[in-house]
């Protein structure tokens, strides 16, 4: 059949991975920020 079929494919699939884990690495982490609450609510 096909030479190498799979480990071209498998070579393919380790450059998407490595671009996108690279890509993920820079991005931005969003952080969940809570509002500050006064000390005394009631003034």
């Amino acid at each position: 059949m096909a030479d190498n079929f799979l480990e071209k494919h498998y070579e393919e699939y380790e450059a998407r991975k490595a671009a996108w884990l690279r890509k993920k690495k820079h991005l931005p982490k969003n952080k969940l920020r809570l509002p500050n609450k006064p000390e005394d609510e009631a003034l």
